[in-house]
């Protein structure tokens, strides 16, 4: 199986999807990412299904989660 996103793509977490990241590593189904805005943090590690190729959801079907 081959894995969705390449090194040196830009990615984000699909949980907090404003957060940028740079995937640096894919190794055993675990991507290794950098924060874009943060590049002195720590190296975050993610599994395929939490992270998206775009950016904020907001306005394409989540928003109502918001306005209630």
């Amino acid at each position: 199986m081959e894995n969705k996103f390449k090194e040196g793509e830009e990615v984000f977490d699909a949980v907090h999807p404003n957060q940028k990241l740079i995937i640096r590593k894919y190794y055993n189904r675990i991507y290794y990412c950098k924060v874009v805005d943060d590049p002195s943090s720590k190296e975050l590690a993610y599994f395929e299904r939490e992270l998206t190729g775009k950016g904020s959801v907001l306005g394409k079907g989540v928003s109502h989660f918001l306005a209630k």
